[in-house]
């Protein structure tokens, strides 16, 4: 009884004391928000008939949809071009902060905004990657997705460094951002903006906003050191359910869809995987299709292999090394998939949701072969200016190998 009793408490101890899983949500964070800042600039060209008025969709059929089904788009606002316009550049904004970890809490916010703006604009425009990034985006707000590898994990730092020498800045970025977002609120919702919208996304505007004043209050004017205690410990329970519903979602995805593929004839006989490649629309490179789906053995191998891997998977995470391979082997199948068929945006949003699982060692090493990389880049950057004005070299700044997790990436 005592040793249960011990256990539960180690358990709530380590969902209570700290955020898990920082490079992981460091990663989901950078993957999304590089997927979808990726796919917007790609789709500058035609993002007027993909989610702007000159779509197929119109405006108000989009406007009937969202009122029935209660999707939020701050497209539906106005079906003026400017308008449109200001959403897809704050979207693609939103998604270079994400990206770099710039105020990661009232970004990822405006991120989601503008995922499920664009989206819900369109709904028929789209893949299962989209999909995926719908969620991940709405997940995101409830991470502490930049504990590392940040822009905000610079500033804690230097912060906590300025505490320690008995400085006291304020936050004047933070308060002007938040009074902005809050004007915003106040305006957008007694006006009725959020039109057919549920009240999730409303009340998770608003209680974000709320939230933050809140920790900002405490951080200023709480005399003891309990208050905060207290909001750390409420913001790890939240990013660590968040997390588990994340790596839920992941699982969801794969078992799924394998089980479906297993209801399917041509999944059953083995041949599922030549048909898409005799497709024109997923045959960009026909020289890298035709020869594989000239090999029956092969496209066998490759239609029962995914039925089995996405099949197993969930059950595997109970074995790290077993989960560590199939998770290498579903990384590797969406690359083939992001250049053989053609979807790079589906493979992207997919190799980021399995980057969820892995390992911390690794996505340590992965960050520090990153920081001394890009040290050395700028160290040979400065040698040539310097050569170039004349001045003596300077051998380049080394990152230490045993890097902590707040210097790698910063």
């Amino acid at each position: 009884m005592n040793r249960v009793a011990l256990s539960v408490s180690r358990g709530i101890a380590r969902v209570t004391e700290a955020a898990l899983g920082p490079y992981q949500t460091a990663v989901i964070r950078i993957g999304f928000g590089a997927t979808w800042l990726l796919f917007l600039l790609r789709e500058v060209p035609h993002r007027h008939e993909l989610y702007g008025p000159d779509g197929p969709w119109s405006w108000d059929l989009a406007r009937q949809l969202t009122a029935d089904n209660g999707a939020f788009t701050a497209l539906m606002w106005s079906d003026g071009r400017l308008w449109f316009e200001v959403v897809y550049g704050l979207s693609v904004l939103a998604s270079v902060l994400l990206v770099l970890g710039w105020r990661t809490r009232t970004v990822s916010v405006l991120f989601m905004a503008g995922v499920l703006s664009l989206q819900n604009r369109s709904v028929f425009v789209g893949d299962g990657g989209d999909n995926v990034l719908h969620l991940m985006s709405v997940y995101l707000v409830f991470t502490r997705c930049g504990q590392v590898w940040s822009l905000d994990a610079r500033r804690a730092r230097r912060a906590a460094e300025a505490r320690a020498r008995g400085e006291r800045a304020a936050d004047r970025t933070g308060v002007v951002l938040w009074g902005g977002l809050g004007l915003v609120l106040a305006v957008v919702t007694p006006a009725g903006r959020f039109g057919g919208a549920e009240w999730l996304v409303p009340a998770l505007l608003w209680g974000v906003w709320l939230g933050q004043a809140l920790w900002w209050a405490v951080g200023r004017w709480a005399t003891g050191g309990e208050p905060r205690i207290l909001l750390d410990v409420i913001a790890n329970i939240v990013h660590n359910g968040a997390l588990l519903v994340i790596m839920a979602e992941a699982c969801l995805i794969y078992a799924t869809a394998g089980w479906y593929k297993v209801q399917g004839s041509r999944w059953q006989d083995g041949t599922a995987v030549y048909y898409p490649l005799q497709l024109e629309y997923f045959s960009p490179w026909p020289q890298l299709a035709g020869p594989l789906a000239a090999s029956g053995t092969l496209v066998m191998l490759i239609t029962y292999g995914t039925v089995i891997v996405q099949v197993a998977f969930p059950f595997t995470l109970f074995n790290r090394r077993v989960k560590n391979v199939l998770l290498a082997a579903m990384m590797v199948e969406h690359a083939v998939i992001a250049v053989v068929l053609g979807l790079p945006f589906f493979s992207l949003a997919m190799i980021v949701t399995d980057a969820v699982f892995l390992p911390t060692a690794f996505l340590r090493r992965l960050g520090g072969v990153a920081a001394r990389t890009r040290v050395r880049a700028r160290g040979r950057l400065g040698r040539l200016v310097r050569r170039r004005g004349g001045t003596a070299v300077v051998p380049a700044q080394r990152v230490p190998e045993d890097a902590g997790p707040t210097r790698v990436g910063t």
